[in-house]
């Protein structure tokens, strides 16, 4: 076989046609302006809406998985475990629908609003009927202490502040990335699904005020968000409709107008929440405790000792003999008097201090494993006489509190005290009866 002699030349690959490099430049560069920053043009914006309104669209996932934690966040309240509300939370479902519903007002899309506003209440019932059922399980563990239902139905500063950073972050993280955003969203998760299932459980336990409570709570944090994603969404340079101008000022003034009305009314405060008892008991008077001993002196007094002198003069007749004369004096003394002191004085109180483990706080009831009469932070300082119960293998001890100028007693676990004694087991000391005769 003989090769030919002829140069071979190479074959040039076809050139794409003035269009398709246009429009292929036109993609890439797209897609270069999405990784870097929010396109600026209409049609980009526009492609970037539509995009995100698919991404944030809610699926079947969004109910499953909101019946799950409605139902770990329940147990969590149950055994009163932090652990397991953090799995709860955990479980939750992406919070993307609720950036769908801030899309919805920013294009004025009614049938987009109402789509994603149903998923919302559609899952928020979910966790409400989870937290419902395991709240009759307080009918078999009715000694179990409920700090974290209480601590998760009032509004705290702290949890406000990290609400905001999950609600910026998350919108935007969503809107410029691709990737689903995770740890954003179970910070919102975390401050929408806890006071929902707070309150279908305290309902289905009978536990009063709490479910309205949880309810404001829940409120307050939807409409901080809320306003905070509408926000961050501007800041990117989202330009909305011309309905979509009309529905963002109505709704952040009707949520501005949630929060000024609840935060304003202080019903769900942190003050509240230690200061005033939840369950609206009546006023607890206690004898005021003092350390200054207390002296009762009780003296028998009879009459004046009176002298009866008495003299009798015998005359004795002598014969020029002078005789003396005798004289007797008789004296009746009484009893004398004899005063009798009783000095009594009362136990010295013994100081300690709350140190929870959980919770950041404990409960004060009104008896051993009563009725709750309110929540004390940690560091709060109590005054206790060596006043114990034994209920069910749990030890209660008796306290003294002064808030606002008003005494308070109550009962607190004994684990949560730590008492500023380092003599463990201590007893009240008995009271002694002093009685000096002078």
């Amino acid at each position: 076989m003989s090769l030919s002699d002829d140069p071979i030349h190479p074959t040039e690959p076809p050139q794409p046609s003035h269009e398709e490099t246009t429009a292929s430049q036109r993609l890439r560069r797209r897609r270069a302006t999405r990784r870097s920053s929010i396109p600026t043009d209409a049609e980009g914006q526009a492609a970037l809406i539509s995009s995100l309104a698919r991404r944030a669209y809610p699926s079947i996932e969004l109910f499953v998985f909101s019946l799950v934690c409605g139902v770990i966040l329940g147990l969590g309240f149950l055994f009163d475990s932090q652990a397991v509300l953090f799995l709860g939370v955990l479980v939750a479902p992406l919070m993307t629908p609720w950036v769908g519903f801030l899309l919805a007002i920013l294009t004025g899309s009614i049938r987009f609003l109402f789509e994603t506003v149903m998923a919302l209440l559609i899952s928020l019932a979910l966790v409400f009927v989870g937290g419902l059922l395991t709240g009759f399980g307080t009918l078999i563990m009715p000694q179990i202490a409920r700090d974290n239902l209480y601590i998760h139905s009032h509004i705290w500063l702290p949890a406000l502040i990290v609400l905001g950073i999950g609600a910026v972050t998350l919108v935007a993280s969503f809107a410029r990335s691709e990737e689903k955003p995770f740890l954003p969203s179970v910070i919102i998760a975390f401050a929408f699904f806890l006071p929902v299932n707070a309150v279908g459980f305290s309902i289905s336990a009978g536990i009063r005020d709490v479910w309205l409570q949880g309810l404001l709570v829940f409120l307050t944090h939807f409409a901080l968000a809320s306003i905070l994603g509408l926000i961050a969404l501007f800041i990117l340079r989202l330009k909305p409709s011309l309905g979509g101008i009309i529905f963002s000022g109505l709704s952040l003034v009707l949520f501005a107008g949630i929060l000024i009305v609840l935060m304003g009314s202080g019903s769900p405060s942190q003050n509240d929440a230690i200061a005033s008892p939840t369950a609206d008991p009546a006023p607890v008077t206690s004898p005021p405790l003092s350390l200054t001993p207390s002296l009762a002196a009780t003296s028998t007094a009879s009459p004046r000792p009176t002298a009866t002198p008495t003299s009798r003069r015998t005359p004795t007749p002598t014969s020029g003999t002078a005789s003396p004369i005798p004289l007797t004096l008789d004296v009746t003394l009484p009893p004398s008097e004899t005063p009798t002191i009783t000095l009594t004085i009362p136990p010295a109180p013994t100081y300690g201090r709350i140190a929870a483990n959980e919770g950041g706080g404990a409960n004060l009831r009104d008896a051993p494993g009563g009725t709750y009469v309110m929540t004390l932070l940690n560091g709060t300082i109590v005054e206790t006489f060596s006043e114990f119960s034994e209920v069910n293998g749990v030890t209660w001890v008796k306290v003294y509190i002064t808030l606002n100028g008003q005494q308070i007693e109550g009962w607190l676990l004994e684990s949560v005290i730590a008492y500023a004694t380092p003599a463990p087991n201590f007893e009240a000391s008995a009271t002694p009866t002093r009685t000096p005769t002078p």
